[in-house]
Order: structure tokens, then C-alpha cells, then sequence
């Protein structure tokens, strides 16, 4: 690395002035930058200039754009470079199919295996996503609170196999959140969480697999509509998503008004699935 460019590491606080890992921070910032929309689908990932933008060199660039092919977060193509993957309806469904079987099974067995500091952790995710639900300002730290308590309970499965086949799906459960994420849904999404929570808390473990089940079962409609209508990631979409919403929304009940409280005893589950709104 020239001595220009490590002045101007020093000089403008670039990712590259950072004592870690260049090629794990290059990563991180791409991911975090395809998952929150800033790269949207098709966008073209230039290492040349990602290189200049970020202060570093070719090499780490390269190495983190492998990775998140790997990963399916960027497409490559032949004398067409790199590009954002697509996450379209036929993407969903297949990332649906998968998560709604692995999460079940997850929940299931964190319902058999949680301990005080795992459920712990779960109640103060959702406290956090409580307080981000009361704020418009705070849809995007809502959706990244909501995937931090899957991933949680994938934690508390106690099955490290089931833990590295979810672990892919981590970052495209953020990317989904992020897209079709709206101001309103929070208090939703908080109820069926609670739900969830609770069957977990009280050891229920078949309670605990059909929440989960309904819960992902019960968002993959209004995502795959928003996504197919192009309103995904899009402000001021509120409409679609309360047309969904509304549609079948008449016995949604407890699952809506997430009525279940921490410390009570076996959790109450809904009597329909309802319309769930995201993911």
C-alpha cells in the first residue's frame, strides 16, 4: 500500500484505519449496505471503486465480494461483473420454504432447553422492541431487533447443526425485514413475538413449534405481495400493507393485540393465524 494511501487511512478515518481484519470489515459493510436497501437489487458492485471509497486495496474488496456470493447476496456474471442479488418473490418463497421447517424445529427445541439466561435475553429484546415500536423514527432498529430475537432462539435450540444451516439465513432475514418493514407493524410483530416468548418460557414445546410455524407462515403472504408489487423498501406503501392486513384480519385477535405477559402460565395462542405482516 502506497504512503498516500495510508495517510489518507489516517486522515479521513476510512474503513482501512481500523485495526481489524480489513477484509472482515469490507464484508460487514457491504452486507450492512445490501441489507438496509443502500445497494438495492441489480445494483453493480465495482471493486475498482469500492476500493477507492473505502481506502483499501483491491485485495480485501475482492475477498469480501466472494464471500457474499457465496453467500447469495451478490450475483456474478460473465463480462458483466458483480451485481446485488435479486430478492424477489421467487427468492421469498424459497427462503420461506426453509425458514418456516428450520424455525419451528428451533423453537421447539428452545422451548425444551431454555435456560434463565437465554429467556433473559429474549425479554430484553423485547423491551427494546416495545420501545422502538412507539417510534416511526425507528422502523429500521425495530426489524433488526426482530431478527436479533430469532437468531436467539436459534441460539437457544442448543443444536450447533441447526445453528450453521440458519446461520446463511441470518443476513437474508435482516435484507427481508429491512425491505418490507413498515411504521405501524410494530405492535404486530411484538404480539406474536410475546406469543412465542411465552410458549418458550413455559417449556411448551409443541406450543412453541406451531407459533413459530404460523408466525413465519403467516408473514410470507404480505411480504411476497409487497415484493411483487415492487413496494418493498419503498416509503409511504403503508396502503399495501394495510390491505393485507385487513384482508382475513377479523379473528386475528390475541395474536394482534399481543396480549401475553411475562410471568403468566402456559401462553395463549390465537385461534388464527391471521394476517402477519412481516417476517
Amino acid at each position: 500500500m502506497s504512503s498516500s494511501r495510508t495517510a489518507g487511512l489516517t486522515a479521513t478515518g476510512t474503513i482501512g484505519a481500523a485495526h481489524q481484519s480489513l477484509r472482515d470489515r469490507v464484508y460487514a459493510e457491504l452486507r450492512e449496505r445490501i441489507i438496509d436497501g443502500r445497494y438495492p437489487s441489480g445494483h453493480r458492485v465495482v471493486e475498482r471503486e469500492l476500493a477507492d471509497e473505502l481506502g483499501v486495496s483491491r485485495i480485501p474488496v475482492r475477498e469480501a465480494i466472494q464471500r457474499l456470493e457465496t453467500e447469495g447476496f451478490i450475483a456474478a456474471q460473465a463480462r458483466k461483473g458483480a451485481f446485488v442479488a435479486p430478492l424477489g418473490p421467487a427468492e421469498a418463497a424459497d427462503f420461506f420454504d426453509i425458514r418456516e421447517h428450520l424455525e419451528a424445529l428451533a423453537a421447539s427445541l428452545a422451548a425444551r432447553r431454555a435456560d434463565r439466561a437465554g429467556l433473559r435475553t429474549l425479554e430484553k429484546l423485547l423491551d427494546r422492541a416495545r420501545r422502538a415500536a412507539g417510534s416511526p423514527r425507528r422502523t429500521r432498529e425495530l426489524g433488526s431487533v426482530h431478527a436479533d430475537f430469532h437468531q436467539q432462539i436459534v441460539v437457544m435450540s442448543g443444536n450447533p447443526l441447526l445453528q450453521g444451516l440458519m446461520a446463511p439465513l441470518d443476513g437474508r432475514l435482516r435484507r427481508l425485514f429491512s425491505l418490507t418493514s413498515e411504521p405501524g407493524d410494530g405492535p404486530v410483530m411484538c404480539g406474536e413475538h410475546e406469543l412465542l416468548y411465552e410458549a418458550i418460557r413455559s417449556g411448551d414445546a409443541d406450543a412453541a413449534e406451531r407459533i413459530a410455524r404460523r408466525h413465519v407462515a403467516g408473514t410470507r403472504a404480505t411480504a411476497m405481495q409487497m415484493l411483487a408489487a415492487g413496494t418493498a423498501g419503498t416509503a409511504g406503501t403503508a396502503g399495501t400493507a394495510d390491505t393485507a392486513r385487513t384482508a382475513g384480519a377479523g379473528t386475528a385477535g390475541t395474536a394482534d393485540t399481543g396480549t401475553a405477559e411475562t410471568g403468566t402460565g402456559t401462553a395463549a395462542e390465537p385461534t388464527d393465524p391471521g394476517p402477519r405482516l412481516r417476517p
